[in-house]
């Protein structure tokens, strides 16, 4: 829950490969949560395999980061 006031953590709640692929090209994210309770084993591992793969985009996305005040 708190993750996310640290400087530089961008976390992302993420319950599906879909989900993990546009909170990292999209948001930057660097660490990922899941709700246990409520995906499998396997989606799990997807999720992280998504999430390892891909590349954040840049562009557009960079100028919703650059908001973001650590102070």
């Amino acid at each position: 829950m708190t993750a996310n006031k640290y400087k530089n953590i961008r976390c992302g709640l993420c319950w599906d490969p879909e989900i993990a692929q546009l909170a990292r090209s999209h948001n930057n994210v660097n660490v990922i949560a899941m709700p246990a309770r409520y995906i499998s084993f396997n989606t799990a591992k997807e999720i992280v395999q998504t999430f390892l793969e891909t590349p954040f985009e840049g562009g557009r996305h960079q100028k919703r980061i650059d908001k973001i005040n650590y102070d």
